[in-house]
């Protein structure tokens, strides 16, 4: 269970001031002591991820929040914290104690999850406290509620039930190959091996793709770049060619043009992201000049090395198309700025390690601000001049 990335699971964010119980909860709904529990207000501090197997939804992540209404100048801080939580739930959970129904406080909050497009539940904890009098008065307040009691465990299963129903009805999950090509279909993966490549293991976002390809019958074969000629020759009927970012140049010369070619980063911009927006955002580095300045967000924390392909092979790739040493930010992790007002473009990772809806908020941020936004392998595909053949595949489906 625990080897399913985070990236790969449903984020469920539970919410509240502090001291309501959300600690408790989210034991309560794993039936085991994952979060720590006190009597003592501020108990959490920062958003702490809690990962499951929710049955029949699969791999989901907790994420538990300090409370919101620490005042203080670190409560601030805290909240921050706790906001940019929500810009990567799927779900949000919304706790009261049913001894303190701050309706200001909800609403505070239920702006947000509005504002981020993030389904909400509404749970009044508590209620072995509650006399059948004062349930009819909250029943009066409030529509769409479930009372629970994280002491008896009333209502945990109700709870768990309307998070199976909102994920059930939520929005169908993009393969990443699997509705590209059709049952049976032959796909070639080239996996260049240099020192950026994990010792003793293959990359996620390739890992994920073989998975892909397992879930949807569709063969699959893995090859490095120095081998990828004689294994084309040893293959026949070959339905697409999926390679790293960093040797498209060379594989797009190697492949036959009558072989459908793209790359792991672009099938995650599509997976992961909002492709077109990515392939529109390219063209924004014809208008790029010496004063420009690009922000790169990467999904991961890494070591960097030479070879590293969005610290180095980008920038020196976009400079020499330029003609120009542009100003570079970048930003790693769940981290991202809100001055994107000081960027003429934003690069971004193929996102393996974070989930759909984090990048889905920052395309949608960038297009509110004006910022063209785009993606490793979009760029390199563009800046090598083999964009079009690199999203021919999408094209009817995504309509480029």
């Amino acid at each position: 269970m625990f080897s399913t990335p985070n990236a790969n699971r449903k984020h469920i964010g539970i919410y509240g001031k502090t001291n309501v119980g959300k600690s408790s909860l989210i034991n309560k709904i794993m039936d085991q002591n994952v979060s720590i529990v006190s009597p003592i207000g501020g108990t959490t501090t920062d958003p702490v991820s809690k990962p499951m197997e929710f049955i029949p939804i699969g791999p989901v992540l907790f994420i538990d929040t300090a409370g919101s209404d620490d005042d203080s100048e670190l409560g601030s801080l805290r909240f921050n914290k706790t906001y940019d939580t929500l810009k990567r739930v799927d779900l949000s959970i919304y706790v009261f104690d049913c001894m303190d129904l701050d309706k200001d406080s909800y609403e505070k909050m239920r702006i947000n999850f509005k504002k981020f497009n993030v389904p909400h539940i509404v749970v009044i904890n508590k209620a072995d406290l509650l006399k059948d009098s004062d349930r009819e008065e909250i029943s009066k307040d409030f529509n769409d509620f479930i009372f629970v009691s994280t002491e008896s465990g009333e209502g945990i299963e109700n709870l768990k039930n309307r998070i199976i129903q909102i994920f059930s009805e939520s929005e169908y999950e993009i393969p990443i190959i699997g509705d590209i090509l059709p049952y049976n279909s032959k796909v070639v993966m080239v996996v260049p091996i240099d020192s950026e490549a994990p010792k003793g293991r293959i990359i996620l976002p390739q890992v994920q793709c073989i998975r892909d390809c397992l879930d949807h019958g569709i063969k699959s074969y893995v090859l490095r770049d120095t081998e990828l000629e004689d294994g084309l020759k040893d293959l026949k009927d070959i339905d697409l060619v999926i390679t790293d970012s960093q040797v498209f140049k060379k594989v797009s010369e190697v492949v036959p043009k009558n072989i459908p070619l793209t790359s792991f980063s672009i099938l995650f911009a599509r997976h992961k992201g909002n492709l077109k927006s990515f392939v529109d955002g390219v063209r924004k580095i014809e208008e790029l000049n010496k004063d420009s300045k690009i922000l790169i967000a990467e999904s991961c924390s890494h070591n960097v090395s030479h070879e590293d392909i969005g610290r180095f092979k980008i920038p020196k790739l976009l400079n020499k198309h330029v003609g120009y040493e542009l100003k570079y930010d970048f930003y790693v992790g769940n981290d991202f700025p809100d001055n994107l007002d000081e960027y003429d473009l934003v690069i971004h990772c193929g996102a393996c390690m974070i989930n759909r809806k984090s990048v889905i908020n920052r395309v949608n941020f960038c297009g509110e601000k004006g910022i063209s936004i785009t993606n490793y392998g979009v760029v390199i595909a563009y800046l090598t001049g083999i964009l079009d053949r690199a999203i021919e595949i999408f094209k009817k489906k995504e309509n480029i």
